[in-house]
């Protein structure tokens, strides 16, 4: 490998520095999309957690069946009435795959799901940075709808009514949100929290 080569690696792989308040595809990622969906088959969840590996079911703590997905890495709740929440995707395609997975799985045990089952976006959470330090004293002092407790966590849960979005805050710019059901909603949230910061002189 030439040294042009090395060059154009080392720019390739490092992040570029966050600039103040601006926010793009690059400092902000789709971490988890909770769906829901239905199979519309009655599902004998005892069946399935005798027969398939991955999967837990404790009916007398909880009345849903736990599947673990290994590729793409997610992890669904299976209920007898065949409702079904997947989480743990990172994207829509992946969500897809995952609950193709699950319909896989089903005719082992001579399950036949014969819908493409039609999904509903519950929750999409992004983490990233917004590249300004924040001062969480004041931010907790000056704005509604805030908990912190810095003894217990470093961060700072910011609820955004207008957007409909919950923050988690950190002092270094880092952020957290949840609450939002597209990359689009998330994009906007930040862009209205970041505009709410900016006033918070």
């Amino acid at each position: 490998m030439g040294v042009d080569d090395m060059t154009a690696k080392k720019k390739a792989t490092s992040a570029p520095e966050p600039k103040p308040g601006v926010v793009d595809d690059t400092t902000i990622r789709i971490v988890n999309i909770v769906v829901s969906t239905s199979l519309e088959h009655d599902i004998p969840l005892e069946k399935m957690a005798a027969v398939l590996p991955n999967t837990e079911y404790n009916p007398e703590q909880f009345p849903g069946l736990v599947i673990r997905i290994k590729e793409p890495k997610t992890s669904a709740l299976i209920f007898s009435s065949g409702k079904v929440v997947c989480t743990g995707a990172r994207t829509l395609e992946k969500v897809d795959e995952s609950i193709a997975k699950i319909i896989e799985a089903l005719k082992k045990i001579n399950i036949d799901i014969k819908i493409k089952p039609k999904i509903t976006v519950q929750n999409v959470v992004a983490s990233g940075t917004i590249g300004m330090d924040l001062n969480l004293n004041k931010l907790a002092m000056k704005l509604d709808n805030t908990e912190y407790e810095p003894e217990q966590f470093p961060g700072l849960v910011y609820k955004l009514n207008e957007a409909k979005a919950t923050f988690l805050l950190f002092s270094n710019g880092k952020i957290v949100c949840t609450g939002t059901k597209s990359k689009e909603q998330v994009m906007e949230a930040i862009h209205k929290l970041i505009a709410v910061l900016q006033k918070v002189k």
